[in-house]
């Protein structure tokens, strides 16, 4: 059966509303056919993956769009952009590449998009409600919305979003559909340590793990602990969208679609079953570093951006201590979670350690480490999996209180015992 376009999509794709909606609904529509979709579908709000500069034709795709006169129709954010743009100087950004990448950003300011620049739209006011049919992009964010929210979207993809923003609409399939956010892949956690468990390091290697061996299926986590706070299901779920390509988790007592393990297999038996203990666990925490040099050049954190939770822990880890001069911490965040901060002892604490804050972009993306950056520490599972190959550095994961202890003893330092048997 072809795709059925509604007598709306129909005017749109001839013409009758403006050449911008026209260039939009003809991708948005030959991407449903590509999807097998039989219709396309209202959306409430649109989250843009795709306001980067990866090249001219990034640029010319945002600026074609702007310059035809396009405007989103439903409430659009901005993803974290390719730039600080107001802070670039401060890093090794040429004016060239600065000038494209602000370009890029105001043509979808243009358009109407909310300048919010943050992977995790979710913790600076945006919350689709439970069942809510949206079309975001990000991975992080998408996994973030379909799991912890219980809204719906496909993991879409960078400038499809911006065509789904213009016209309102998104094709009705994938995890949309009630019936394909059924649990796939049951994951039992099994005797693993209480304090390992309330610990913030441990979600970023269970959702690494989860990435590695659910692929694009639906993981059902059982034995998670219901106290797991919002910043740890963010950073779990990062983590399995980056080392997998999971777009949807249910965690069975805590996730609003898996009261029960029941509920989240949709009355189904599971398609397998993975039993997770500690030495997986630990195993996986091995392969998210690419090594364990003594030196350390720089710690990395905030992928996803940091939130006022992370920034006052960081800053009781960091109370009474020096960092040790040769090592940078930069913190990734919005300017959103900045303004909130500033002016507060939090703040006033961490300047005095001397942390980098860098706002509305990420380091994999705006040229922020110069060469004499050799090894980088992180308690990110996302910057652990990307940084090897975006940026050709090596890797060492650690928790954010070894993060801190190594950025003042000037080398790399992991407190392992929550590991060991």
């Amino acid at each position: 059966m072809g795709l059925r376009l509604t007598q709306r999509d129909e005017e749109m794709l001839r013409g009758r509303h403006g050449p911008a909606p026209r260039m939009a609904m003809s991708i948005l529509a030959r991407m449903a056919e590509i999807e097998g979709a039989e219709e396309l579908m209202d959306v409430s709000r649109v989250h843009i993956d795709g306001a980067l500069y990866l090249g001219e034709s990034s640029l010319d795709f945002a600026e074609t769009f702007a310059n035809l006169g396009g405007k989103v129709v439903v409430p659009t954010t901005l993803n974290m952009g390719p730039i600080d743009e107001y802070g670039w100087r401060e890093h090794p950004v040429s004016p060239d590449h600065a000038e494209k990448c602000l370009r890029v950003m105001r043509a979808y300011v243009r358009m109407g998009c909310q300048p919010t620049w943050t992977c995790a739209p979710y913790q600076v006011g945006v919350r689709p409600a439970l069942g809510e049919q949206i079309a975001w992009a990000e991975s992080n964010a998408i996994v973030f919305a379909n799991s912890v929210l219980g809204a719906r979207t496909n993991r879409y993809g960078d400038y499809v979003d911006l065509c789904a923003a213009i016209t309102g609409r998104a094709p009705r399939s994938g995890l949309h559909l009630t019936e394909n956010r059924r649990g796939q892949l049951l994951f039992r956690l099994e005797g693993l340590p209480p304090d390992l468990l309330r610990d913030d390091s441990f979600y970023p290697v269970l959702g690494f793990f989860l990435g590695e061996r659910a692929g694009s299926k639906i993981p059902v986590l059982q034995g998670l602990p219901r106290g797991a706070t919002e910043d740890q299901l963010k950073a779990l779920g990062a983590a399995a969208a980056s080392s997998g390509r999971v777009a949807l988790f249910h965690a069975v007592g805590i996730t609003p679609e898996a009261p029960t393990l029941e509920a989240a297999l949709h009355g189904c038996e599971p398609e397998g079953v993975v039993d997770v203990g500690l030495r997986e666990l630990r195993e996986c925490r091995d392969r998210m570093s690419t090594g364990l040099p003594e030196e350390l050049d720089m710690v990395v954190l905030g992928c996803p951006h940091f939130s006022v939770a992370e920034f006052r822990q960081l800053a009781s880890l960091t109370q009474g201590r020096d960092r040790h001069p040769r090592v940078t911490v930069l913190v990734m965040t919005n300017r959103y979670t900045r303004d909130r901060l500033r002016g507060s002892e939090v703040w006033a604490e961490l300047e005095r350690f001397g942390v980098k804050t860098t706002v509305d972009c990420c380091d994999l993306h705006m040229p922020t480490l110069t060469p004499d950056i050799k090894v980088v520490m992180s308690n990110s599972g996302k910057q652990c999996y990307y940084i090897p190959g975006i940026l050709g550095r090596v890797v060492v994961f650690g928790s954010l209180a070894d993060c801190v202890n190594s950025a003042v003893a000037g080398r790399v330092r992991r407190e392992d015992s929550q590991w060991s048997d």
